[in-house]
């Protein structure tokens, strides 16, 4: 049992760290497609969509690994959450099929260019919403009956899951705005600065809410963060957050192009990590624990082998990537 519950911990880490990675790389890139609208010139369409050329396919491979490493490490909590997320889970894959057609179909069309466009913005902000809806589902805890989801079709879109669905547009908006800083000049450049601004404090606002509304959902989550001595171990987080946010408020006043953009990513692992303080050990909120969901431990050892060595090749190859593609884009330049 004591071997079973530590490969099961090493696994819900393992799936935490694929999503998480998922998060704030094809966050960034999702961000950017909702930001199109705000760039009506090709020209700065054109070269905000040659910043994520090189890399936004591989970015999503970590969803693919959070996904299938989920039904194959924790199959209750897959069989359980899948039911209860079909809509948002749905409106996710069709606005991310919507985004990478579009993504490839602009450069091959001059007169129906507009129309692609608008599928890319239109499936970012789609995928976006669905991933933010989903995850206040999950949050806030799901109806399970015996081994099963015992829950209706539309459970998941309350208050608080729409509050979580905008608060991911935020957030990943100002990702998107900061790795324009990064990776831009001119023009652009400044406008993405100014759009950094308004979403930084957006994200902030959306965190506040989220944390005040939280605590309501449960009595668990109350006790977690509140209860003494249990707020010694939590009040470092929002203070982490304070700081950082500090620390980039001070970036884009000082006008750096790099450290708004890593800034960002550490202000969203902090948020993650909140999340993660709220829900453990749950998987499934109050109902199933990771120990509870975890496949055999046969399994999670031979699978060990696997994603030991997989994902080690896949950090090293998308390292590479962002490495050789480094730098700022130039008007004109691309990879089409």
């Amino acid at each position: 049992m004591t071997g079973m519950i530590d490969i099961a911990t090493v696994w819900a880490f393992i799936i935490a760290f694929a999503v998480f990675v998922y998060v704030v790389m094809d966050g960034f890139d999702l961000g950017l497609g909702m930001l199109f609208p705000l760039f009506p010139k090709k020209e700065d369409r054109d070269v905000m969509m040659n910043t994520v050329a090189p890399v936004w396919d591989g970015n999503e491979t970590w969803l693919v690994l959070g996904g299938g490493g989920m039904m194959a490490a924790f199959p209750l909590a897959y069989a359980v959450l899948m039911p209860a997320l079909y809509t948002p889970i749905i409106a996710m894959l069709l606005g991310l099929v919507f985004r990478g057609v579009a993504f490839e179909f602009r450069w091959r069309t001059t007169r129906e260019r507009n129309l692609w466009d608008i599928a890319f913005a239109g499936g970012s902000l789609l995928a976006t919403l669905a991933q933010g809806v989903a995850l206040g589902a999950i949050l806030q805890g799901v109806v399970v009956s015996g081994r099963h989801y015992g829950g209706g079709w539309w459970d998941w879109l309350t208050p608080f899951s729409l509050l979580t669905g905008l608060a991911l547009v935020a957030g990943y908006g100002l990702l998107g705005a900061t790795w324009l800083v990064m990776k831009t000049e001119g023009e652009l450049r400044e406008r993405a600065y100014a759009m950094s601004w308004w979403l930084l404090f957006a994200m902030l606002g959306f965190i506040c809410a989220v944390s005040l509304a939280t605590p309501f959902l449960n009595a668990e989550y109350a006790a977690r963060w509140f209860a003494w001595p249990n707020v010694l171990a939590t009040a470092p987080v929002p203070i982490a957050v304070s700081v950082v946010t500090l620390l980039l408020l001070r970036a884009l006043a000082a006008r750096q192009d790099y450290r708004p953009f890593f800034l960002s990513l550490l202000l969203f692992a902090l948020s993650y990590a909140g999340l993660g303080i709220s829900m453990w050990p749950y998987i499934v909120p109050h109902s199933i624990t990771i120990w509870q969901a975890a496949a055999p431990d046969n399994s999670l050892v031979f699978m060990s082998y696997g994603v030991g060595v997989l994902v080690p090749l896949i950090l090293a190859y998308t390292g590479w990537a962002y490495y050789v593609f480094r730098g700022k884009v130039q008007a004109g330049a691309g990879y089409h």
